[in-house]
């Protein structure tokens, strides 16, 4: 969605000297069909869950593009929504979490981080910005990389795709814009959030927040290069 974009992670992937084309299905700017000239792919979020296809049909067209990315084998990252669509894709059910996560949360690497090529530079602990209601369960096979206290954080499936449900690239101006709406979530007005009080911690966590956002999207990038084989390819 426009409020849901790549942030942080558009200038980590240009540093690499790579392309980044953006589509926006919720507003009818659909996928290529033609994936066959990009290097990878990233679903970010959206202020719609992942069981809401009669409001939003494309939501079933973006997870069957996830499954078909899976099977192609093409490095797919996939954050909140994203993440839960891929989770989807790969067999796994989504729900409703016990509580929702609006806000900063602890996220702790689980023992298989420290092996895996994407989250292994993650500290054991770390404060991670949250918008979300919904969870994903553990695909089949794949491997389950950070918690917190709430949910599953992140997963890995098979060797190229991952899933994140915190928002890694979010910026600053990006989490302003959620908050200005958040009367319009009825999460947020249940979680009882304190908007000037989360904006304060926001501001004085954001920078390193993003810090990490960019390392993370670079190594997915890196991951993406050996992938292909070469530099200087697309990822949309």
């Amino acid at each position: 969605m426009p409020h849901a974009g790549p942030g942080v992670f558009a200038p980590a992937i240009a540093a690499r000297g790579h392309q980044l084309d953006v589509w926006q299905p919720a507003i009818d700017e659909p996928v290529p069909e033609d994936l066959s000239g990009y290097g990878g792919v990233i679903s970010f979020g959206g202020a719609m869950n992942p069981d809401q296809e009669d409001a939003h049909p494309w939501l079933a067209e973006e997870r069957q593009l996830l499954s078909d990315l899976l099977e192609r084998e093409l490095p797919v990252l996939g954050v909140c929504l994203g993440a839960q669509l891929l989770a989807q894709a790969a067999g796994a059910s989504t729900r409703r979490a016990s509580s929702p996560e609006i806000g900063w949360y602890t996220v702790r690497a689980l023992d298989e981080a420290a092996r895996d090529p994407l989250l292994e530079a993650v500290p054991a602990r770390f404060p991670a910005l949250h918008w979300h209601s919904h969870e994903f369960e553990l695909p089949p096979d794949a491997v389950a990389l950070a918690a917190s206290d709430t949910c599953l954080q992140a997963y890995r499936v098979r060797e190229l795709a991952w899933g994140i449900q915190f928002h890694a690239e979010a910026t600053l101006e990006a989490f302003e814009s959620w908050l200005a709406r958040y009367q319009s979530d009825p999460d947020a007005l249940e979680l009882g959030i304190e908007p000037d009080k989360l904006m304060a911690q926001t501001r004085a966590t954001i920078g390193q927040w993003n810090r990490l956002g960019r390392q993370l999207c670079t190594r997915f990038v890196e991951i993406a290069e050996r992938a292909n084989g070469v530099r200087g390819h697309r990822a949309g």
